[in-house]
């Protein structure tokens, strides 16, 4: 127990760097670790990582703020919406299944990875998000907020694409802003389940510690990564997290099936890389690898 006490604590710094890096993938990793490795039930996982996402997401913010990579207004609207939506899932997550929980973890995940690895066509950011419509970003924010109050989402895996995708940010801004609205809705989403749901306070204060480390880390390394090199590899981890998920949870069947669809997609993916281009009907998202653009952005 000890051993796996460790383990789960040294993974956690990877939670962290994957927050101030992409600014979302904190629960995405942290969720099945509890579950998995620490051995919580799904509705205590789901809670503790709410509260270690928010708390790590809360102390990145001021350091993307400080590279103006924040848009308040936007942040503070969107996770004002998603706040509503968050307390209202984790009242109902508490009283749903914990397999179906995962289930449902799992196919946002892979539904999300497939918007960020195609992209925006045609997008071009906005210079600011004021001129983004209310109505639109507090409809968005109250739908998010909900289905990760459920799945136990910080959120960054729907918030991040909501900002890329529809309102037009590059990624280093939706990044910034979508902590803001991660550590936002993660409160109220540990509200809901806490009424519910009892919490290992001890085991939480270091898992946030060791988040909150890896995070200082992770925003730090955002300013040097191209902003796609940062979607695609966004995208293409959260569809093998996703997987796994799934794998583990459904029963061998299924599960034997999914791996196998993930495996042969793989495959299609490696051969469109590889033949020239114009010889199979290969999407164009297929044929971008994540290392198509230069590694840092002091190269571009």
């Amino acid at each position: 127990m000890e051993s796996l006490l460790i383990l789960t604590l040294v993974l956690t710094v990877l939670v962290g760097v994957s927050l101030g890096l992409l600014g979302g993938g904190g629960s995405i990793l942290m969720v099945p670790l509890l579950t998995y490795v620490a051995g919580l039930g799904p509705q205590q996982a789901i809670t503790a990582s709410l509260v270690v996402v928010g708390v790590t997401s809360a102390v990145s913010v001021v350091t993307h703020a400080r590279h103006d990579r924040v848009q308040w207004r936007t942040g503070l609207v969107f996770g004002a919406a998603g706040m509503v939506g968050a307390f209202l899932g984790g009242l109902a997550g508490g009283h749903l299944p914990g397999r179906l929980l995962m289930i449902a973890f799992a196919v946002m995940m892979l539904a999300t990875a497939g918007a960020m690895i195609r992209g925006r066509k045609n997008a071009t950011p906005r210079e600011s998000t004021d001129r983004l419509p209310i109505g639109k970003v507090l409809i968005e924010g109250l739908v998010v907020g909900l289905v990760t109050g459920i799945v136990g989402a910080g959120g960054g895996f729907l918030v991040v694409p909501a900002l890329v995708l529809l309102g037009g940010l590059p990624m280093s801004v939706a990044v910034g802003t979508s902590l803001l609205v991660i550590a936002m809705k993660s409160l109220a989403g540990v509200a809901g389940y806490l009424t519910t749901t009892v919490v290992d306070w001890p085991l939480v204060r270091a898992l946030t510690a060791m988040a909150v480390a890896g995070s200082l880390v992770g925003a730090r390394l955002q300013s040097r990564i191209p902003e796609d090199a940062l979607r695609r590899a966004f995208g293409w981890f959260v569809v093998g997290m996703g997987v796994l998920v799934l794998a583990l949870e459904l029963p061998a069947p299924a599960a034997i099936a999914v791996v196998g669809v993930a495996g042969l997609a793989l495959a299609a993916v490696v051969v469109c890389r590889l033949v020239p281009a114009g010889t199979l009907p290969c999407p164009a998202s297929w044929r971008r690898g994540i290392l198509d653009v230069p590694l840092t952005k002091e190269s571009t």
